[in-house]
Parts: C-alpha cells; sequence; structure tokens
C-alpha cells in the first residue's frame, strides 16, 4: 500500500494555479485593505510593479547572460517594457510551505459538483475538438477536459500576472533563483518565437501559463500548434492549443489509450497497484496512466482528482466509499451543516462545501466571541450542538 496514513501532503511549491484554484483555503477571500485588495487592472495591489533599484540592477547583469544565450536585444527591450518586481511574488512563494489536507478535503473541491457540471458542459461545447484531439494523441477527452478544470477552472483562472516581472523577480530573489531564470529564459525564447506578446504572456504568479497551466519550459518542449495558424497559443479564449499540448505532453510521457487510470476498490477489485491516500477512506486499483498524470503534477491526491473528475464528467456517480471522521470528529456532513448553521446566524463562512478553510475558522472565532466562549476557531461537535439549539 502506498500513500501517507492521515494525510494528502502537498507541496505549496508547485507551479501554477493547479492546487491554488480548488481553493484549498475553503472560498477565502481578499480582507478589503489588505495585500490581497484589487486594483482596477484586476490585479491585487502587491502584484504590480514597485520601484527596486537591486531589481533593475539584477535585471541589467540578466541581460547580458540572455544576450549570451541568443536572446536578441530587441526581444529583451520589448519584454522588460513596463514590467518590475513584484513583491507579492515573493511573499507568496515564501509562504508556500508544505500543508497537509485529507484526500476527502481535496475531492470535495477538486470533483465539486460545480466542476463536475462546468466540466460536462465544457466536454460538450468543445466536443469536436476534443475529439480531434483524442484522436491525434490517443488521449481521452474526459482526461484532457478534467486537466482543463482542475488547472484553470475550465479557463475561467488562467492567471492575469506578467509572466517575465514574475519570473524574473523570483529569479532576483534567489531562493530558487536558478530555476527562474530558466523559466525567464524560456519566456523569452516563447516571445522571440512570436507565440504570443509580452502583453498577452501572462499566468500565475509563480509564471505557470494559459488553459492548461505549462510553465515556460514546459511550453517549449511539449507545447503544439492545433489550429495551424502559425502560433502555439495557449492564453486564447480558443482553448484548442492548450488542451492539445495537455494531450502532447500526456502522450509524450507514455499514456497509454484505452487504459483507464485507476477505479475505486469495490466489491469487484480491478487489477492495478493499490493505494489508500486516507486511512479509512476509499482505496484505489491504479493504472500506469496513473502514473502518467502524477507526471503534470507528482500527487497522488491530483492524479485521483483528475481520474475521479474525468469519470464524473463521463457521466459515472461520486465514490461510493465513505470516508472517516476528520481529527475533530466530524463528518463531511457534519461539517457542512456546521457551515451552513455558522452562515444562518450571520456568520458568514463563505461556502458550504465540508472544507475547513480560513473563512469557517474566522466564522467560528467570530461566533465563539459573540457568545463568550474561548475564542479558538477549531471545529467541534459541541459547536455543532450549539449552533443546532
Amino acid at each position: 500500500m502506498q500513500g501517507e496514513s492521515a494525510a494528502v501532503k502537498t507541496n505549496r511549491r508547485l507551479f501554477g494555479l493547479g492546487l491554488v484554484s480548488l481553493g484549498l483555503a475553503a472560498c477565502a477571500r481578499p480582507v478589503p485593505g489588505g495585500p490581497g485588495t484589487r486594483a482596477r487592472d484586476g490585479l491585487p495591489d502587491d502584484l504590480r510593479p514597485v520601484a527596486n533599484g537591486a531589481y533593475d540592477a539584477w535585471v541589467a547583469a540578466f541581460r547580458g547572460r540572455a544576450a549570451a544565450q541568443g536572446i536578441a536585444p530587441s526581444t529583451l527591450s520589448a519584454a522588460f517594457r513596463g514590467t518590475g518586481y513584484l513583491p507579492g511574488v515573493v511573499t507568496r512563494d515564501r509562504n508556500q510551505t508544505e500543508f497537509s489536507r485529507t484526500l476527502e478535503d481535496y475531492l470535495s473541491i477538486a470533483v465539486s459538483d460545480e466542476r463536475v457540471r462546468k466540466g460536462r458542459a465544457a466536454l460538450a461545447r468543445h466536443r469536436q475538438t476534443l475529439a480531434a484531439i483524442e484522436d491525434r494523441f490517443g488521449v481521452e477527452a474526459e482526461i484532457i477536459t478534467a486537466i482543463w478544470g482542475l488547472e484553470s477552472f475550465y479557463g475561467e483562472r488562467r492567471g492575469d500576472v506578467p509572466v517575465i516581472s514574475a519570473t524574473s523577480t523570483l529569479a532576483f530573489d534567489g531562493r530558487r533563483g536558478q530555476f527562474f531564470e530558466q523559466q525567464l529564459v524560456a519566456a523569452l525564447r516563447i516571445l522571440e518565437n512570436g507565440d504570443v506578446t509580452p502583453a498577452r504572456m501572462t499566468g500565475s504568479w509563480a509564471g505557470a501559463m494559459g488553459h492548461t497551466q505549462f510553465i515556460p519550459t514546459s511550453y517549449l518542449q511539449f507545447a503544439v500548434d492545433f489550429t495551424g495558424d502559425g502560433r502555439r497559443d495557449i492564453w486564447s479564449d480558443d482553448p484548442s492549443d492548450a488542451l492539445a499540448s495537455a494531450a502532447a505532453y500526456l502522450r509524450r510521457n507514455g499514456w497509454t489509450r484505452g487504459l483507464r487510470w485507476g477505479a475505486e476498490v469495490t466489491d469487484s477489485a480491478p487489477s492495478g497497484t493499490v493505494i489508500q491516500p486516507q486511512a479509512g477512506g476509499p482505496r484505489f486499483a491504479t493504472t500506469a496512466n496513473f502514473r502518467v498524470i502524477k507526471r503534470y503534477n507528482n500527487s497522488d491526491a491530483y492524479a485521483i482528482g483528475i481520474g475521479h473528475l474525468a469519470d464524473r464528467i463521463g457521466g459515472a456517480g461520486p465514490l461510493r466509499g465513505s470516508f472517516p471522521p476528520d481529527a475533530n470528529g466530524l463528518t463531511r456532513a457534519d461539517r457542512i451543516a456546521l457551515q451552513e448553521r455558522l452562515t444562518a446566524r450571520g456568520f458568514d463562512t463563505q461556502g458550504a462545501d465540508g472544507v475547513i478553510g480560513r473563512n469557517t475558522e474566522a466564522a467560528i472565532r467570530a461566533y465563539q466571541a459573540s457568545r463568550g466562549l474561548p475564542v479558538t476557531g477549531t471545529p467541534s461537535q459541541a459547536l455543532l450542538r450549539g449552533l443546532t439549539s
């Protein structure tokens, strides 16, 4: 048996919106006036350029290194025009410590009813394109749609941070300087190839781009021009190139057409490597294609999320197995009831998904303070009973 006994450990240093877009903070929203406040251009204030002389000096030195690698002066000038140091990128990078989430929490968001519903609609809307991609690359349409859904919520959350600013800021910061300088050079090569303009090259705060959140080096290696217009455009509102690029990535990493990713182990157990990422929860029999999905994101939870979401988009039902109560003795149904009752009492949790995140914890603290209770922000059966009375 593989996996971890109590929780799925996810490294929040992973690129892109893939995990961040799932809302693992449980419907977290910016605090008015805080660092997440959004300016008129749609970006939070801390993701807009600020003056930084040391960064400017670093960029000047980098230009020489980039030119030595064959990047044209005209490309460098165009790429860095209007860019700058983004303090929020460094803040986010340094705060990406490892955290633990149960598989149940992860799937509650990754395979939410909304994500399934939108996925089925996206599959129907782009059926012809996805069928052509499946025919060319041998990767099933439902799998590609699921990747699209987890990476950018079907294109709704592609990221709007300028990639040159983001990657140069992280390269300058130095914590992972060599890696991000490689991404910056790769981004410049993309611009030099003419696939996108500097203004349109946007993505996540860490530089992952487009509908399927490719980092620049992966883009250079795997992106394809599926529409035949001469550009590998993963940023366009038309997702064709991005979806085909994700399929090309999986195929190049060994995807086998017609082989399922795996399945929940039920009475008729399928063959494959059996894992149980959460103690007491469902077990899954996985195949070689499961391991190919992990090449996209090296996480059992992610690969199960992709596989199960693809199954649901294709018409399958929810998992049959159940998960045990959490460390506070609450089942998912209990947690949803707690969120609903807090909201009904005027302590808005900003959603009832059964995942205890920052907003739910804040609502619990506010409720406890209003009742003269110890302010812990921790859910419990006693708290749930108190909200019932």
